[in-house]
């Protein structure tokens, strides 16, 4: 199917971003790859202005980068950046899962085991992009449930470069063993235990030393 044939009503911009960003983080457009906007248009249906539009949204989003008078190109990400991310999703998933424990209700723990039971689901099969982002939806839930909008806010301004580095973390091993990882961090929460649920939520974090070797695989630089 030509993508242009999977536009359809909703925002042409919205659409192209979307189908844009899927390619960057299932690494069909790889880390470094040049983003020409009159190739976009013609491969995808679609006006350069609207690619244009598009382009600067993931820009916004800190997957593509514009170089002056070179054009755009899919964002590298060198050895600073993965620990910057990684810090920043410790500190931020840390302190979502102690603040989601000490908050916890019954209605809280449902939405939270239906969250992982969904991961579980997945994890049955063979789609690594389907977990990758089953696994990003539990880590929303347990953001929304720390009832904290302003570190939500900030969790959703980096959350596609989390999404990277959560599939290129579920690439070190079994992606079926990726749910029974969130185990304790899930127990820990529900059981209403701020601190364990912290050291849980930082434990499962993939660290960035670990992703070194990965910089030369897609989906991450």
């Amino acid at each position: 199917m030509k993508k242009s044939e999977l536009i359809s009503k909703r925002s042409l911009e919205d659409q192209a971003a979307d189908l844009l960003r899927e390619a960057i983080i299932n690494g069909e457009l790889p880390p470094g790859m040049r983003l020409v906007e009159m190739t976009l248009a013609k491969e995808y249906g679609l006006s350069r202005g609207t690619i244009r539009i598009v382009l600067h949204q993931l820009g916004a989003e800190g997957l593509v980068t514009q170089v002056p008078y070179a054009g755009w190109s899919v964002v590298e990400m060198n050895d600073q950046d993965l620990w910057e991310l990684y810090t920043l999703r410790a500190t931020l998933e840390g302190l979502a899962a102690r603040l989601a424990a000490e908050k916890i209700t019954e209605e809280g723990v449902s939405e939270l085991q239906s969250a992982y039971q969904e991961l579980l689901e997945l994890c049955e099969g063979d789609d690594l992009h389907a977990i990758t982002r089953g696994d990003l939806a539990l880590h929303k839930t347990i953001i929304a449930l720390s009832n904290h909008k302003r570190l939500a806010q900030q969790y959703r301004m980096v959350e596609n470069q989390f999404l990277s580095y959560i599939a290129a973390a579920n690439r070190t091993f079994d992606p079926h063993l990726v749910g029974r990882s969130h185990e304790a961090l899930v127990a820990a929460i529900c059981a209403g235990e701020g601190k364990r649920a912290e050291k849980e939520a930082i434990k499962n974090i993939t660290g960035f030393e670990e992703l070194q070797g990965m910089k030369a695989k897609p989906l991450l630089a």
